[in-house]
């Protein structure tokens, strides 16, 4: 059924597109966390990313729940089976690699690569990929610090944090950057705040919405959103 069920599409996006996003959902890191009482539905929030009607997310939860991808859990929410998560992880490895061919053999800047892997990634078939990753001598990470391999990622997260919820005078190195709000995405290169920059948060004021921190040195003010977004390892 996994191998069927894949082709489809709902409102432009495959059932793989709606497999990533759940995977995203259900692995959270900063902008992925996982939502406290009173926070939207799963089907909500998956709409939203996907810029998807809450009626077409809810009814293709439906769909991925009757085809063994998803399951409801205690809460309703809802869980990738097995062969779900194999498919979500399968197309996030992709997309990864795909950013990677992008950026190091077609010119392409780490921002732009992000929004042309969404578009490409389905014309890729698994043998093409794995050809492109021993092309490009099998990676770690794609260009925004997440890495390849899904079962490192998720180990990597304990290491952790959202810059926004680092202790004022806390240094960190960043890790990774939020990558599905693309003007975020070119903001953070355009300032300098890419994988392997050094930072310190020097005032956090998040009632107000607002961060000083220092980027190698420099200090700025950013956004809460920003903030969250950048996924840091704090110093020893």
């Amino acid at each position: 059924a996994t191998g069927i069920i894949i082709t489809k599409m709902a409102a432009g996006h495959s059932v793989e597109d709606y497999l990533e996003t759940i995977y995203f959902l259900a692995f959270p890191i900063g902008e992925y966390r996982p939502e406290t009482k009173g926070s939207p539905t799963l089907a909500v929030r998956v709409a939203d990313m996907l810029g998807v009607s809450r009626a077409s997310a809810g009814e293709m939860l439906k769909r991925l729940e009757a085809d063994g991808l998803v399951e409801r859990g205690e809460h309703k929410e809802a869980i990738l089976t097995a062969d779900g998560r194999r498919v979500a992880e399968r197309v996030v490895r992709r997309h990864r690699i795909i950013e990677r061919l992008l950026t190091d053999f077609m010119g392409y800047t780490p921002a732009e690569a992000h929004e042309q892997a969404d578009l490409l990634g389905n014309t890729f078939t698994d043998e093409m990929v794995e050809r492109i990753a021993k092309q490009l001598g099998d990676p770690d990470r794609c260009p925004h610090g997440w890495p390849v391999d899904t079962d490192f990622e998720q180990a990597e997260n304990l290491e952790l944090k959202p810059l926004a919820d680092l202790d004022e005078g806390t240094s960190a190195e960043i890790v990774r950057l939020a990558e599905h709000d693309g003007d975020l995405l070119h903001w953070y290169y355009d300032e300098g705040l890419v994988p392997g920059a050094h930072v310190e948060l020097r005032r956090a004021e998040p009632a107000a919405g607002q961060f000083a921190v220092t980027v190698e040195g420099d200090e700025r003010a950013i956004g809460e959103k920003a903030a969250a977004g950048l996924f840091v390892r704090p110093a020893a």
